[in-house]
C-alpha cells in the first residue's frame, strides 16, 4: 500500500474503532482532516480492517477482547431469537474488529421476506426498516434496531438484513483474505468458546 493510503487508512481506522463510524464514511472523514482532494485514491475495505487491527492492538489490546466478546454473546442472543430465518453474523463482530461502538450486523435469509418482520412484530420489538446495499450489491432491506448490551451497560445498534433463502448459496465463498465472511450459530459459538478458553 502506498505511503499516502495507509496514511488515510490509518487516520480512517481512528475513526472507526474511537467513534464508531463505519469504513465508507470514515475513509471520507479522514480526507476531510488531511485536507486531501475529494478524488484522493482511497484505501480498499481489506486495508481498512488492517488499519483498524493495528489501531485495536496499540491503543485498545486492554479493553478491546471483553468487548468483542459482550457483542458477540448479544449478537447470539439475537440469532438465536431470529432461529427461523438462518441468522448469520458478519461484519466487524465477526471478523474480531468490533470495539464498544460498534453496531451488529446479522444476515437473514427468508424464504419469506416479510416473516422476519413480523416475528419482530409479532414479539413487540420497536424496529426501523431501512433499504441499504447489501453483499451481492442489490438493495436489501435491514431491520434496525436498539438492544441494551448488559456487560457494556450501552445500547447497542443491532441491523438485521433480510436476504432471499436463494442468496445463502452465494453467501459463503470465501472473501478476498480467504476467510468465511459470516458465522451461523454454532460458528458465533465456537468464536465465544475459543475466546473464553484463552
Amino acid at each position: 500500500m502506498n505511503t499516502l493510503k495507509s496514511e488515510i487508512a490509518a487516520t480512517a481506522a481512528a475513526l472507526v474503532v474511537e467513534e464508531g463510524l463505519e469504513y465508507g464514511p470514515a475513509k471520507r472523514r479522514a480526507l476531510k482532516q488531511m485536507a486531501l482532494p475529494a478524488r484522493t485514491a482511497l484505501p480498499d475495505n481489506g486495508e481498512m480492517e488492517d488499519a483498524v487491527r493495528e489501531y485495536i492492538a496499540l491503543f485498545c489490546a486492554d479493553t478491546q477482547p471483553a468487548e468483542l466478546a459482550a457483542l458477540r454473546e448479544l449478537a447470539l442472543v439475537w440469532m438465536q431469537r431470529m432461529a427461523t430465518f438462518r441468522p448469520y453474523l458478519a461484519g466487524a463482530v465477526w471478523h474480531g474488529t468490533a470495539t464498544r461502538l460498534s453496531d451488529i450486523y446479522i444476515q437473514l435469509f427468508c424464504d419469506d421476506p416479510k416473516s422476519a418482520e413480523i416475528a419482530l412484530i409479532e414479539h413487540n420489538v420497536d424496529y426501523e426498516p431501512r433499504t441499504v446495499t447489501g453483499f451481492t450489491g442489490g438493495s436489501v432491506e435491514a431491520l434496525s434496531l436498539s438492544s441494551l448490551c448488559q456487560a457494556l451497560n450501552e445500547n447497542i445498534g443491532v441491523h438485521l438484513m433480510v436476504y432471499d433463502h436463494d442468496d445463502l448459496r452465494g453467501a459463503l465463498r470465501p472473501d478476498a483474505k480467504g476467510r468465511t465472511p459470516r458465522g451461523d450459530l454454532a460458528a458465533v459459538q465456537k468464536l465465544l468458546s475459543t475466546s473464553s478458553g484463552a
